[in-house]
């Protein structure tokens, strides 16, 4: 089993359903301890039930000023947490022109808020804790194939989101292993289109199943990937189609970044 997989505790935020649910059943699968957070209890709670999850707390990660009670209680429950997945997101279609701009900069606020700085208030309040653990610890962030070729135009806003995650992961993980923390591994995820409820605010809400995207994984294709990679120990995982994309973009730009960031 990979370092990435020798994991004890983890915490999934939006683990209520989709990708989130997934990726906590399958550590659950693996004999882990998996805590999940999300915004509805009544969803938690059932979901909780249905998978077996270790625990579940009630969480809107785009509320900031929450996070600092919230990684309080959960580590002193749980102080063998040792991994945090930034799962939780939002993805609104959003037109500069068309939608009146108060609406457009509540909606946009709301996705930088859950997107953005819900992972890195979440990351940066965790640190310490995990600095801490003798045997490391895993930082999971679940980016997009939109991060690197944003061709979803009518989601302007979540795509730059997605892109600060990818680039977040690389400097996290840059400046953990030029600090010491080599064992505190960085892990991404960006996934294609997937067939979750992530596109329930689009005009078809279901335009990332199969039968309507021939691209699109189911979540069950998507986590067969997801798992494999893991036990690989892979430390960037792009399932189905966003494998190729990102293979391209670490050709182009992975050494340049190398070089520069020495």
């Amino acid at each position: 089993m990979s370092d990435v997989l020798s994991l004890n505790c983890a915490l999934v935020t939006g683990g209520g359903g989709g990708i989130g649910k997934a990726l906590a059943a399958y550590l659950l699968s693996k004999g882990k301890k998996v805590i999940i957070a999300g915004r509805t209890e009544e969803t938690l709670r059932a979901t909780a039930t249905e998978i077996g999850a270790t625990d579940y707390f009630v969480l809107d990660t785009g509320v900031t000023t929450k996070i600092p009670e919230f990684i309080e209680t959960i580590t002193a429950k749980y102080p063998d947490l040792d991994c945090l997945i930034n799962n939780a997101g939002v993805q609104r279609p959003l037109s500069v022109l068309n939608d009146d701009p108060a609406t457009f900069l509540s909606k946009a606020d709301q996705e930088i808020d859950i997107n953005v700085r819900g992972p890195m208030h979440l990351t940066l309040g965790l640190l310490e804790h995990f600095r801490r653990l003798p045997n490391g610890a895993v930082i999971m962030n679940v980016s997009s194939i939109l991060a690197f070729v944003p061709f979803s135009v009518i989601n302007p806003v979540y795509n730059g989101t997605k892109a600060w995650l990818h680039f977040w992961s690389m400097t996290l993980r840059t400046q953990l292993c030029r600090g010491g923390y080599e064992k505190i591994r960085v892990v991404e995820i960006a996934p294609p289109s997937v067939g979750t409820d992530l596109h329930r605010d689009r005009e078809d809400p279901d335009d990332n199943k199969k039968d309507k995207n021939p691209n699109a994984l189911s979540v069950e294709e998507f986590m067969e990937s997801v798992a494999g990679s893991l036990e690989k120990g892979e430390t960037v995982i792009a399932p189905g189609m966003s494998r190729d994309i990102v293979e391209k973009w670490y050709a182009e730009f992975g050494a340049t970044y190398e070089r520069l960031a020495k």
